[in-house]
């Protein structure tokens, strides 16, 4: 291929490197990237590699852009909330480099599509938050020989590394042979992000995406890079093949996708998603409110960063973590409601509840969040 005297101007910082030059700026112009995930991470791997000038770029995510979005998924404005992620990030992308081939996939990665849509790319980085579709991409990348890009982050805290055993290096699989209880590891909408860690993690990919195009430089294959913006301080641990690992190990047990919402020990979806015997409605609650007589107490735990954000009038915080030591505060023979931001956590809660004697404890679904939708209007949603 030729670059025209356009992008040869465009790219011309890129020409002057010696590591880059002109054969080395061909080479980024003919790699497709599959990017899984147009959110906090796929944002900055998105535009990076869009300005940098990445030939194909494919776009895979089902999700719309939420104002809860805009602290950190900065491929997004605030004109683009209700829009799909994947329109409004391909709309910025070619702002950015109108040269860009970008392909939309407008769809949840599942075992049915993940070889039919990673097939067609040369590189994958995986920009999700969730264990089912990284260890889904994971499995794909390493039955397809395609490097696997990964980057994960949470609060504060971020880490990246290059999962390539064709390359001769190890898999996700090799770092995390199983993955963690369900509910274990919150999401960023429940334990929050630092909005600007996405930002650092994710140039790193686009940085090891680029390296890998190029063939030069030490990427991260075998490596795990740890950040903490708090301390701000990187870390460095190796990783190795494990030769037991059922996937890229020496006698391999995994040759084809398995279901990953079983395999990270989700259960499936009620038929009747009210049918959840611990689960009450808002609406339920509303009543339990109203009517002191019904004898029903209704508490709440979130953290007190969140109580200060939105609360309800006349419920009680006692934050999960603490629940432990503050349970004996509250009657176990009275019927107990429990909220928090969304309904996770207060699960957790009325489990816990339950191992201590409390028969008549509820969560109650959608927590404040579904209260802000469906009850009062006036409570902030965060």
């Amino acid at each position: 291929m030729q670059l025209s005297p356009d992008e040869i101007r465009r790219y011309s910082r890129h020409l002057i490197l010696p590591e880059v030059g002109l054969a080395g700026q061909k080479k980024i112009c003919s790699t497709t990237v599959l990017c899984i995930g147009a959110g906090g991470l796929g944002s900055p791997i998105a535009m990076y590699l869009a300005a940098a000038g990445i030939g194909k770029l494919g776009l895979l995510d089902f999700d719309t852009v939420d104002f809860s979005n805009l602290q950190r998924q900065i491929i997004h404005s605030t004109a683009d909330v209700g829009r799909p992620k994947t329109e409004s990030a391909r709309e910025t992308i070619l702002g950015i480099n109108p040269n860009t081939e970008v392909v939309i996939h407008n769809t949840r990665i599942t075992s049915d599509n993940a070889f039919d849509i990673i097939g067609q790319y040369d590189i994958v980085v995986d920009g999700t938050d969730n264990f089912p579709t990284r260890y889904l991409t994971n499995d794909a990348c390493v039955l397809l020989k395609k490097p696997n890009v990964y980057g994960s982050i949470f609060r504060f805290e971020g880490q990246a590394s290059v999962f390539a055993p064709h390359l001769g290096g190890p898999c996700y699989r090799c770092l995390y042979p199983e993955p963690p209880p369900p509910g274990m590891v919150p999401s960023c909408a429940e334990g929050g992000v630092l909005g600007v860690l996405p930002g650092i993690i994710g140039c790193i990919q686009a940085t090891e995406i680029l390296k890998l195009a190029l063939g030069k430089g030490s990427s991260l294959i075998g490596r795990l890079m740890l950040f903490n913006a708090l301390d701000m301080k990187f870390r460095e641990l190796k990783l190795r093949r494990d030769p037991q690992c059922p996937l890229c190990g020496d006698k391999p047990t995994i040759n084809k996708l398995i279901d990953y919402e079983v395999f990270c020990g989700i259960p499936a979806e009620p038929l009747n998603p009210s049918a959840n015997p611990d689960e009450v409605t808002v609406q339920e609650m509303k009543k339990a409110l109203d009517d002191p007589k019904l004898g029903i107490k209704v508490i709440d735990v979130r953290e007190p960063d969140e109580y200060d954000i939105a609360k309800i009038t006349g419920v009680p915080l006692i934050p999960l973590g603490s629940l432990p030591q503050r349970f004996t505060e509250l009657d176990p023979n009275q019927t107990l409601y429990v909220h928090c931001k969304s309904g996770v956590r207060s699960l957790k809660a009325v489990k816990f509840l339950k191992e201590q004697g409390f028969k008549y404890a509820k969560s109650v679904k959608g927590g404040i969040s579904a209260w802000a939708d469906e009850i009062d209007p006036s409570v902030p949603k965060y």
